[in-house]
């Protein structure tokens, strides 16, 4: 599993990319340098709350946003994240849990 500060630096990274700059544009943008900025997409350095809020408005993105790792999980985090939900509930929910899981996998495939 990837750590806070790996997928910190890469939602960081995706949000840049999707805006067209590049290291060195951003790092213009809130005062530091482009190396500083290269660290923390790579999970070298954390950034400060400051530099995180900062980064956000130059970004234009709520703060938040870069907490949203959702899309960057891979498959083993997902597979955990919804064994821990099913854990959570009744045997009579988490069988039917499983059903309607089945049934859209089955209508997913075509089947």
């Amino acid at each position: 599993m990837k750590s806070t500060k790996k997928l910190l630096g890469e939602r960081i990274k995706e949000i840049r990319k999707a805006r067209r700059l590049t290291q060195s544009k951003l790092a213009e943008l809130v005062d530091i340098e482009q190396k500083h900025v290269s660290r923390i997409e790579s999970a070298k350095n954390y950034p400060s709350i400051d530099l995180l809020e900062e980064l956000a408005v130059a970004l234009n993105v709520p703060l938040m946003s870069f907490f949203d790792f959702t899309h960057l999980e891979n498959d083993e985090v997902r597979t955990a994240s919804i064994e821990e939900m099913l854990k959570e509930l009744d045997e009579e929910t988490r069988k039917l849990a499983y059903k309607l899981i089945r049934a859209t996998i089955k209508t997913l495939k075509g089947d």
